[in-house]
């Protein structure tokens, strides 16, 4: 592909395929402008309740207070802009700037052990509101930006329904992974009995080729795909550059970050293969090999080349690059499991980062080779280290 080529098809409004043009018919229609709104107003409020009766409750954080009048004036801006009061331009980077705020801010009070639970009435259930507002603003971000853009309702709803489908996909590889355990487990256990670690160990990155490597053959026949879907080119030393240039960028932003959120008192959880790793030292001699040649080859092919392109169709570039990363953070949750609610979203949004580099890797190069590389030998550097 020529430079010329590569630059068009990265442009969101001017690259080939049906993508590109699906998106350019799906902005500016007037009769369903006022809905993109609407449903900003409605996840703004919801935000809004969530961080304020917490306060009602006594809940005495200035941080909390702040979110929630971040809250309002995303609120007011959605309505602004859904009465014609203010026009998208502003509207739309206003209500959107205001809730990624919140966000950050809620996100900030969640590290500091703050849930404000709530028991939902008739149903006896406890939900965290601040966790509520933290997803629910995260909402607002999208659809700030998409009243920004000029989306309409039904871009709106297509993209929900393909983040909703590359959501599925993550998940039935994940609940995969799980079930070619079992499967798997099953004749080692007739053979030896009780399974060793290092066996377990063993038989967890086979399940993963088998169930990561099954999910992508079976999505692109799903889609009518073939191979050549799958980018993968022969090094070079560009490729060596990027692959260098990646993994110190990741460390150094773990570093980074890492030192932040510690000095704002904010603590990560460990990884569950980090647990294991402290109780036996002696897996490491699979876990090293496994993260290089494995985990960070099949999780780049499913997260980036799979999720993150097809994601290209409905999205912009930048676009899929962020929804692919929440797809892939969200499904690193149970990894993280056994810390509680606060250590957990701090592992999170470090994962989240980090897989924006990663995604970006991958749509600045356009071969898999790249992410994969980059993510095997950084988790290897981890676990190295830890």
């Amino acid at each position: 592909m020529s430079d010329t080529e590569r630059a068009a098809d990265r442009d969101p409004d001017h690259g080939p395929g049906t993508g590109s043009d699906a998106r350019r018919t799906e902005r500016g229609d007037p009769p369903s402008s006022a809905l993109v709104p609407a449903v900003g107003t409605v996840l703004s409020a919801v935000t809004a309740a969530a961080l304020l009766v917490p306060v009602r409750r006594g809940v005495d954080e200035p941080t909390l207070q702040i979110a929630g009048a971040l809250a309002v004036v995303a609120t007011g801006a959605f309505l602004a802009r859904r009465h014609a009061l203010l026009e998208r331009r502003r509207a739309g980077p206003i209500a959107a700037g205001a809730s990624l705020l919140v966000v950050v801010l809620s996100g900030y009070v969640i590290t500091q052990g703050v849930l404000g639970s709530a028991v939902l009435p008739g149903l006896g259930w406890s939900i965290s509101l601040l966790f509520t507002a933290f997803f629910v603003a995260a909402g607002s971000v999208g659809v700030g930006v998409a009243d920004y853009v000029g989306l309409s309702s039904r871009g709106l709803t297509r993209r929900a329904s393909h983040m909703a489908e590359m959501f599925v996909l993550a998940f039935v590889s994940l609940f995969g992974i799980a079930f070619a355990f079992l499967f798997l487990s099953l004749p080692l256990a007739l053979v030896v009995g009780e399974p060793t670690p290092l066996q377990e160990t063993l038989v967890e990155y086979a399940s993963t080729v088998v169930a990561l490597g099954g999910v992508t053959i079976g999505y692109l026949r799903l889609r009518g795909r073939d191979r050549s879907f799958i980018d993968l080119e022969m090094p070079t030393l560009r490729t060596v550059g990027w692959l260098v240039g990646g993994v110190i960028l990741l460390v150094g932003t773990n570093t980074a970050l890492g030192s932040l959120l510690s000095a704002a008192g904010a603590e990560g959880a460990e990884h569950t293969t980090v647990q294991q790793v402290a109780e036996n030292p002696n897996l490491l001699v699979v876990i090293i090999p496994a993260m290089v040649f494995i985990v960070g080859p099949f999780e780049e092919l499913l997260y980036r080349n799979i999720i993150q392109k097809s994601l290209y169709d409905t999205f912009s570039r930048y676009g899929a690059i962020v929804v692919a990363s929440v797809v892939f953070t969200s499904v690193h949750i149970s990894a993280y499991s056994t810390a509680g609610a606060n250590r957990i979203l701090v592992s999170l949004a470090l994962l989240f980062v980090l897989s924006l580099i990663l995604g970006a890797l991958y749509e600045r190069t356009e071969n898999l080779l790249v992410p994969a590389l980059v993510h095997g030998c950084y988790n290897a550097a981890v676990f190295l280290i830890a």
